[in-house]
This record gives structure tokens, sequence and C-alpha cells, in this order.
């Protein structure tokens, strides 16, 4: 039988698949802490937002994960998610490391990691090939993800 934070971590995924960022949410602790190359640091309610975001503006989105693995303090699961990136309509695949802690049945920290020179390719072209390394345009599709999460949180 797996560990109960092995099947958190499932049902976590389970819902992303399903665009329900509710359920997702609602894995997490309240003052749970997120961070990937893009949102590199979220915490409590604005990871919440952050999925709500994402799954409310999802355009050919499929996702799929495996090798979950957790014990009583720390998981770790790998996840390929595809979708139409809305800003440019190209087809990103996303190839994500995502790790994980533990606290009181629920996650309180959650970390992706994921090439963000290679998003930036598949999500801007030749704009993100030839310039995604830097920290000009890195910095830049950061400032631009955080617009867009408050924005989505003022007109909720």
């Amino acid at each position: 039988m797996s560990h109960a934070n092995a099947e958190l971590i499932g049902r976590f995924y389970q819902a992303f698949q399903q665009l329900d960022a509710e359920t997702m949410a609602s894995c997490y602790t309240t003052d749970v802490r997120f961070s990937d190359p893009v949102f590199t640091d979220l915490r409590g309610a604005d990871a919440g937002d952050m999925w709500r975001m994402l799954c409310a503006k999802a355009q050919g989105f499929t996702l799929t994960f495996e090798g979950v693995t957790a014990d009583d303090h720390s998981g770790r699961a790998r996840l390929v998610a595809t979708y139409t990136f809305s800003q440019t309509g190209r087809t990103v695949v996303n190839r994500i490391e995502a790790s994980f802690r533990f606290r009181d049945g629920k996650i309180c920290e959650h970390r992706d990691h994921f090439d963000l020179w290679r998003w930036a390719h598949q999500a801007l072209g030749s704009k993100g090939l030839l310039l995604g390394w830097t920290l000009f345009v890195q910095n830049a599709i950061r400032q631009q993800a955080g617009k867009g999460l408050a924005a989505f949180q003022r007109n909720r």
C-alpha cells in the first residue's frame, strides 16, 4: 500500500488533470510555500490562486504524472504538462520535477523544477530560443506572470 502522502500527491495531480483548482488548493496548508522558475515565491492563498488562474486559462491541456514517492516528511513526482500558451498560441510540453514537504496530512511546501529556457523557446519561439537564457527575459516572464496573477486576484 502506498504512503498517505503519496496518495495526497496523486490526488493533487488527478485534480490538476481535471483542472480542479479547488481540490488542488485544498491539498495545501494555509501557509504553503510554492516556487517554480516563474512563480519564485508564492505563499498561502497566492499558491491556490495561481492554480485557479492556470486552470481557468488552460487551453489544450493534458497532464501525465509518474514516479510518485513520499514518506512522512517529503515526496517527489515527475510530470509532463502539455498546453497551448495563450499569449502566443504555441504548444508547450513542460517536463517538471516536483518536490514536496508535508505537515498535518497536507502539502506545506511545493517546488517545481523545469528548464525555463526550454519553456521560453516553446512558448515564445525564436525569441525564447535566442534570449530565453538571459536574466532580462526570464525576469520579464516572471513579471508578466506576477501581473497576470495580481489581475486574476483583483477580478475574482
